[in-house]
Order: structure tokens, then C-alpha cells, then sequence
């Protein structure tokens, strides 16, 4: 059954980067959503090893883009190479064309080659020379991102942080919990390419309808835009959360109530996924940390 490789899915992410459960959970969310997932944080806490034991762990294509300042938007979405024996253009398909795409330290990239995954992650199809291609269905970006050193690296413009439906925040796992990783770097560990596929890409498939039928009630997506506006308050501005912004929550919310084994969308639901939903699209112009705006949003809006 779909639901149990989704609850085996979680369990092997849980055990591959241990202290890491609410970001697998979170990263599952997206997955779930169909939507693309920001995984943030310092280097050497298993942001990369996380995203590729998911993508070991599921059927269809997986492809690992490293961003570099050199990095060229062909590199990514693709290109035509004429044949000069033939006199024909053929096409030489980028690694967007798979079903999971791990952009390493997207950040590093400079906004031009960043902004060719625009159309990808949003229309799930590249136009290359007047050509439209679609992309593999499913489609997940999942990037990561050094958010401790600013050296080398080009902010991500706000239309691609608005094309990210969670941002999961990844830290330094407590004392005991790095005694656990050395125990377990001790032994032997398989490789992930040797680990069996666990989720089928026509379960996720399944799984993916089950989230956009869940139910969820008037009231609670009167919470949830509550909750949006109250962010909006709190910054000042009334475009920092967008329609795209309330639609992200709501669509996390219900995938993140059917990885808790629920048919129906509850308030603890939302209130899990709303700081991951919001935390990237709170663009204020003084920098402020959405921390303290995000809490406060959820602890001034009443529980329907």
C-alpha cells in the first residue's frame, strides 16, 4: 500500500541523517505537495546526503547539479548541438530532465543561470529555442544552501524563493545525537545507490492525488488566511505574502495531514508548515528576521 512505503520512506530518512526528523518530514511534505523544497543551513549536517537518500529511495531518474559562478543555463535545461555531418539540430536534454533534481548550493550560481529554473519549477516544462519541452512528471527541485557565509554567492531573486513551497531549516543535531553518528559511521554503511527503491513513482503519484482531495474546512482556511494577513501586519506590507504564499500553505498543510496518517486537515497541521511556507517570501526591506514575525503571527491569530 502506498501509505505504508510513505510511513518506510520516513523511517529510512529518519535513520540515514539522524537528528533530522522534521526536516525529512518536511522534505516528505513537499514531495507529497508537489511542490520544491529549500533546504538551508551550514555546511556538514547532511542537507545533500538527505536529499539523495530520498531520491535513492524513490523510482524514476535522480540528477545532481553542483552550482557553480560558472554555471551556464544550458548546463542546466539543456540545449541543440548541430550535427554538421547530418546538417541536424539534436537535443542534448540538462539534468532538469528527471524526476528529482538536487541543486547543491543553488546560491552560488549567479541570477541569470539561477532564474532558468523558473519556468521548470513553475510550468514544469523549458523553452528552448522557441521549442517547448515537458519535463518528467513527477518533477521536484530540491536545493540547498549555505546560509552561514555570503562569500561567493548571489542571493536568490524573489520570484525563485516564491517557487519554493517550504524552506526547511537544517542545525547542528544535539551532543547525544552526534555520539549516535559516529556509533553509526563506525560500522559499515551501504552505499545509498545499493539501497532498494522503497516509494514507486506511480505510488507518489497516487499519494500526490490522495493530497489535493484531502478535506479541509471553511474555517480552517479561514485560519490559514488569518494567519497570512497577520503576517502581512506585522512587516507592514501587504504584498510580502502573496495569493501563491496562502496556496503554498494550504497545499502543505494537507500533504503534511496525509504523511500524519489523517484524512482530514487539522490546526496543528497548518501551524507546522506555516513558518516553512512563509520564512523565505518575508522580503522586508530592513531585513528583519522572520523568526519573531512568524511566531508572533501564530501566537496572535486565534485557533478556530
Amino acid at each position: 500500500m502506498p501509505h505504508d512505503s510513505l510511513q518506510t520512506l520516513r523511517a529510512r530518512l529518519n535513520e540515514a541523517i539522524l537528528g533530522s526528523e522534521q526536516a525529512a518530514d518536511l522534505l516528505l511534505t513537499a514531495l507529497l505537495a508537489r511542490g520544491h523544497a529549500l533546504v538551508t543551513g551550514p555546511p556538514g549536517i547532511g542537507k545533500t546526503s538527505l536529499a539523495s537518500t530520498l531520491a535513492t529511495s524513490l523510482g524514476g531518474s535522480f540528477k545532481r547539479l553542483q552550482f557553480t559562478p560558472d554555471l551556464l543555463p544550458s548546463d542546466i535545461i539543456g540545449y541543440n548541438l548541430y550535427r554538421q555531418q547530418n546538417g541536424n539540430f539534436d537535443f542534448v536534454a540538462g539534468p532538469v530532465f528527471s524526476n528529482l533534481l538536487l541543486a547543491d548550493e543553488i546560491n552560488r550560481a549567479s541570477p541569470r543561470t539561477q532564474s532558468a529554473l523558473l519556468e521548470s519549477m513553475n510550468e514544469r516544462q523549458v523553452s528552448i529555442d522557441g521549442e517547448t519541452r515537458q519535463l518528467p512528471d513527477p518533477f521536484l527541485v530540491v536545493a540547498t544552501q549555505n546560509d552561514t557565509s555570503s562569500t561567493g554567492t548571489f542571493p536568490l531573486p524573489e520570484p525563485q524563493l516564491d517557487r519554493f513551497l517550504l524552506s526547511i531549516p537544517m542545525t547542528l543535531p544535539p551532543e547525544d545525537r552526534q555520539l549516535d553518528i559516529l556509533k553509526l559511521h563506525s560500522t559499515e554503511i551501504r552505499r545509498e545507490e545499493e539501497l532498494p527503491c522503497i516509494l514507486p513513482l506511480s505510488e507518489l503519484v497516487e499519494l500526490q492525488k490522495q493530497v489535493t482531495s484531502l478535506a479541509i474546512s471553511e474555517n480552517l482556511q479561514r485560519y490559514l488566511l488569518a494567519l497570512c494577513q497577520s503576517a502581512r501586519s506585522l512587516v507592514g506590507q501587504d504584498h510580502t505574502v502573496s495569493v501563491r504564499g496562502s496556496l503554498a500553505l494550504q497545499s502543505a498543510a494537507r500533504a503534511y495531514a496525509l504523511l500524519d496518517g489523517r484524512d482530514s486537515v487539522h490546526p496543528d497541521h497548518v501551524q507546522a508548515v506555516f513558518p516553512h511556507v512563509l520564512r523565505h517570501r518575508l522580503q522586508t526591506e530592513d531585513a528583519l528576521d522572520p523568526e519573531p514575525i512568524l511566531n508572533g503571527a501564530l501566537s496572535q491569530t486565534p485557533v478556530p
